[in-house]
């Protein structure tokens, strides 16, 4: 049989053989260690020293052309000194106690912004949509913060104002009809008593509890505001509940309910956003029942601010944008008929579009609050010293409360104003970029969502960009109980951004057997 040519995954002939076990320059292994496994720190001991003291050693090899090359052989592993653990002998130093909790809030601080806190296990026998609003947002890894007091300064600041303005601008209406200057100063102290306990209630209380009270709430809202339909008419419209001395605007509790509803169910229905009857609808025909109640009481500006706070929270959910345009091009002829079809909303509209037309009529309102923005100049007329509140501007401490505050405080005032609700927006939203869960999340963005729609309105309204709404300025304008639950809704809003730790209630022994019961299908022989 004639000799193979040599390949070349054949053993050169200028290369000594050499045994599966040990290379001829090598010397044998040790009958500890494999001959093909490195060897590792695990397999040395300090007492043999002698491979530290070996020189590197040279073998020759032979290039195709002939001539011999020396190669110097890297020093194997076990020629490696071992590391010596440094960490050892800092372990046995005594440690203040103090230091110790230092460096060990240091360690979970980088580990968190690194990314390296560990994951909370997924609860096997929750739904799926719960799975997964729990692997996208956990909980576990993200700490307690404080109270934000930017935040609280913020509202603090927009109340001092308002409250300020409120007594400025009433003082001569109080005196002429109850005769006492500080009537509605006095009323509007007292219901910020009260909103300031619902506002510590807010904060404190475990904003999760809402989830129970979800559908209660949002069912009493509805009934309250189908009740308001058979009270007597208030300046043309029935908006108020009366209660002894007092009045209930339901239209407050509407925005509560339906908020706590969308933060609800957008949270359930994560995986299902995107699907128009799951994800879409249900959401619209809640709305749409509080608009249609508010749309004959009449109260436009509510409807507009419920339903803008609707499209908004939807359209952070994730839901498609086609969704949102299809809903604004289907409600585009319902607002056009709205506006059309009542007289004196044209009227409302074509005094916006030319109010000097309209100046003895609908449009005297506006021309008021102009002459008062724009007699206050750049640093005001001082407290006190504006003209149009001495009766000429109609609801001056209400729905145009803007207007004395640009008369006093001039137009850096008015820029205070913004800047506070820019900087309310503001925290609103990273309390809700950085909620606990879901339900926070959306909770916060849409109370956020709902005090910015609103300020934009009466803005817009005060300064002639949009037509007149009958919308207040939140924690600025006087009011009863839309100041008490705005109040509380602040409260909501510190408690989201304080992301409290909370231990989870212990669920009864028939809860967590019906968890654990599993259907066996048993096969007849």
């Amino acid at each position: 049989m004639a000799s193979r040519p040599a390949t070349s995954s054949d053993r050169r002939p200028d290369r000594p053989a050499t045994s599966p076990d040990r290379r001829p320059d090598r010397p044998a292994t040790s009958p500890d260690r494999r001959p093909d496994r490195p060897a590792t720190s695990s397999d040395r001991r300090p007492e043999r020293s002698s491979s530290m003291t070996d020189e590197p050693r040279a073998s020759a090899t032979t290039r195709s052309g002939g001539a011999p090359r020396i190669r110097t052989a890297s020093p194997s592993l076990s020629q490696i000194a071992p590391r010596r653990d440094r960490r050892g002998w800092l372990g046995r130093l005594a440690v203040p106690e103090r230091w110790s909790g230092w460096w060990q809030r240091v360690s979970a601080l980088g580990a968190l912004r690194a990314g390296g806190a560990s994951k909370p296990p997924i609860d096997p026998t929750l739904p799926a949509t719960a799975q997964i609003v729990a692997v996208q947002h956990p909980s576990a890894t993200l700490p307690e913060r404080p109270y934000d007091l930017i935040l609280l300064a913020a509202v603090l600041g927009l109340l001092g104002i308002g409250t300020i303005e409120i007594y400025s601008a009433t003082a001569a209406d109080g005196l002429t009809r109850f005769h006492d200057s500080a009537y509605f100063l006095e009323r509007q102290v007292g219901f910020l008593a009260i909103g300031g306990l619902a506002m510590w209630l807010g904060a404190w209380t475990d904003y999760r509890r809402l989830k129970q009270w979800t559908y209660p709430l949002l069912l009493g809202a509805l009934l309250l505001l189908v009740a308001t339909l058979a009270t007597p008419t208030i300046n043309g419209a029935r908006r108020w509940l009366p209660l002894g001395p007092l009045t209930l605007q339901p239209v407050e509790i509407a925005k509560l309910a339906l908020v706590t509803y969308l933060a609800y169910s957008l949270g359930r229905k994560a995986d299902q956003l995107k699907t128009f009857t799951i994800g879409f609808v249900p959401h619209l025909v809640v709305c749409g029942l509080m608009m249609v109640v508010l749309l004959k009481q009449p109260d436009l500006g509510s409807s507009v601010v419920l339903g803008a706070t609707t499209l908004g929270m939807l359209f952070m959910a994730g839901t498609r944008i086609s969704y949102i345009v299809l809903a604004v091009l289907a409600a585009a002829p319902v607002a056009y008929r709205m506006v059309v079809g009542t007289s004196w909303r044209l009227q409302r509209v074509l005094a916006y579009f030319n109010p000097e037309a309209y100046a003895h009529g609908d449009g005297y309102q506006f021309m008021q609050a102009r002459l008062a923005m724009g007699s206050g100049g750049f640093t005001g007329a001082g407290l006190g010293g504006g003209h149009q509140t001495l009766g000429y501007t109609p609801e001056a401490h209400s729905d145009f409360i803007l207007a004395p505050i640009g008369e006093e405080l001039g137009w850096i005032g008015v820029a205070l104003v913004i800047a506070l609700f820019v900087i309310l927006v503001w925290r609103g939203i990273r309390a809700a970029l950085g909620a606990r869960d879901v339900f926070g999340g959306y909770l916060a963005f849409g109370i956020t969502l709902l005090f910015g729609v609103q300020a934009l309105f009466n803005v817009g309204v005060v300064l002639g960009v949009v037509p007149n709404k009958g919308i207040t300025l939140p924690l600025v304008s006087c009011g009863g109980s839309s100041l008490v639950i705005t109040m509380f809704l602040v409260g909501l809003l510190l408690n989201v951004g304080r992301r409290p730790e909370r231990a989870a209630r212990a669920q009864p022994p028939r809860e967590l057997a019906r968890r654990r019961r599993v259907r066996v299908r048993v096969a007849r022989v």
